[in-house]
C-alpha cells in the first residue's frame, strides 16, 4: 500500500515536470516570435524613414530644376541683349569635351548638379569650395593687417615719437617698500595727476622734489615698481656719479609739449616695448656744453618759451 502511494506521487510529479517543460518551450517560441516581430518593425521603420527622405529629396530636386530652368532662361535673354551668340547645348558627353561652350552653358552646367544626400562627394566638394573662399578672405585680411603694420613700421624712429610734456610735482614721498625710490603725484595738464616712481633718493633731497616743474616722458607703457604703477618717467641728466632733474624754461605750464625743430612727427599713443623705440632714441639724448638738453644736437624746446636744460651737467646722457 505504501509502495503504491509513492508510485502515484512520483507519477504526478513527473506529469507536472512535463507540463512545465512544455510551457517553457512554448514561452521560448513566443519570445522568438516577438523578437522577429520587433526586428521586422525596426526594418519597416527604417524603410519608411528612407522613403520619406528620398521623397523629400525628390521634391527639393524638382524645385531646384525649376529654379535652374528659370535662371537659364534669364541668362540666355541677358546674353542675347548683350550680343552673345547662342549655341545649342550638346549632349552631356560632348559638353565636357567642347571648349567653345558659352558662358551661360558653363554656368548652367555648374548649377545643374543635383542635390545629394549628406556625406556624398558633391557635399564634400561644396564644403571645400566654401573653405577655400574663407581662407582667401582670411589671407586678404591678414595681408591688409601686414600692410598697415608695415606702414607703421616705415615711420622713422626719431624723437618725435616721444610724448614729452611739462609737469609739476604736486607731492613726493618715499616709496613704502623701496628705500631708493620716490613716489610722486605729477600734474601734466590732464584731468587727474599721474603717479610717477623715480629712483632719485640718493641724488635729490625730498624737499627739492616738492612743487617742482619737471619734464616727463608720458607714453611709455605703465610699469609696476615694487607694487606701485608708474605712469611716466622723469627726465634727468645722468652719469654714474650724478643725476640732475631737467628744468623747463621759465613760463612753462603743465601740459606744454616739448618739440624739436626738424622733427615734426606726432608722438605714438603708447610706445611698443617690443619695437624698442625708447632704447633706439635714448643714446642720442644728451646735454650739450651749455647744459641744454638736446636730441642729435637739436634742443628740447617749448615753443615761444625757451629750451630745457640741466643745472650743471654738460655733455651728459639723458634718461
Amino acid at each position: 500500500m505504501i509502495f503504491s502511494r509513492s508510485w502515484i506521487k512520483m507519477a504526478a510529479n513527473k506529469a507536472i515536470l512535463n507540463r512545465l517543460e512544455q510551457k517553457g518551450a512554448e514561452a521560448d517560441q513566443v519570445i522568438e516570435y516577438l523578437k522577429q516581430q520587433v526586428a521586422l518593425l525596426k526594418e519597416k521603420a527604417i524603410l519608411q524613414a528612407t522613403l520619406r527622405e528620398e521623397k523629400k529629396l525628390r521634391v527639393e530636386n524638382a524645385k531646384l530644376k525649376q529654379e535652374i530652368e528659370g535662371l537659364k532662361q534669364e541668362l540666355i535673354q541677358a546674353e542675347i541683349r548683350n550680343g552673345v551668340k547662342q549655341i545649342p547645348i550638346p549632349s552631356a558627353p560632348s559638353v565636357q569635351a567642347n571648349s567653345t561652350s558659352t558662358l551661360s552653358e558653363n554656368i548652367i552646367q555648374s548649377i545643374s548638379t543635383p542635390v545629394l544626400p549628406s556625406g556624398t562627394k558633391g557635399e564634400e566638394e561644396e564644403k571645400k569650395k566654401k573653405e577655400n573662399v574663407e581662407k582667401k578672405g582670411e589671407k586678404k585680411e591678414k595681408k591688409q593687417k601686414q600692410s598697415a603694420a608695415a606702414a607703421s613700421d616705415s615711420k622713422p624712429v626719431d624723437v618725435s615719437l616721444l610724448d614729452l610734456r611739462i609737469g609739476c610735482i604736486i607731492s613726493a614721498k618715499k616709496h613704502p617698500d623701496a628705500d631708493s625710490l620716490y613716489v610722486e603725484e605729477v600734474d601734466v595738464g590732464e584731468k587727474a595727476p599721474r603717479t610717477v616712481v623715480s629712483g632719485l633718493v640718493k641724488y635729490v633731497p625730498l624737499d627739492q622734489m616738492q612743487n617742482r616743474m619737471v619734464i616727463l616722458l608720458c607714453n611709455l607703457k605703465p610699469a609696476k615698481m615694487r607694487g606701485v604703477v608708474s605712469q611716466a618717467m622723469l627726465m634727468c641728466a645722468s652719469s654714474p656719479e650724478k643725476v640732475e632733474i631737467l628744468d623747463p624754461p621759465s613760463g612753462s605750464v603743465p601740459g606744454d609739449r616739448i618739440t624739436f625743430e626738424g622733427f615734426p612727427g606726432e608722438p605714438e599713443k603708447e610706445l611698443n616695448p617690443k619695437k624698442k623705440i625708447w632704447e633706439q632714441i635714448q643714446p642720442d639724448l644728451l646735454t650739450n656744453n651749455q647744459c641744454v638738453a638736446t636730441y642729435k644736437g637739436v634742443p628740447f624746446e617749448v615753443k615761444g618759451k625757451g629750451v630745457c636744460r640741466a643745472q650743471t651737467m654738460s655733455n651728459s646722457g639723458i634718461k
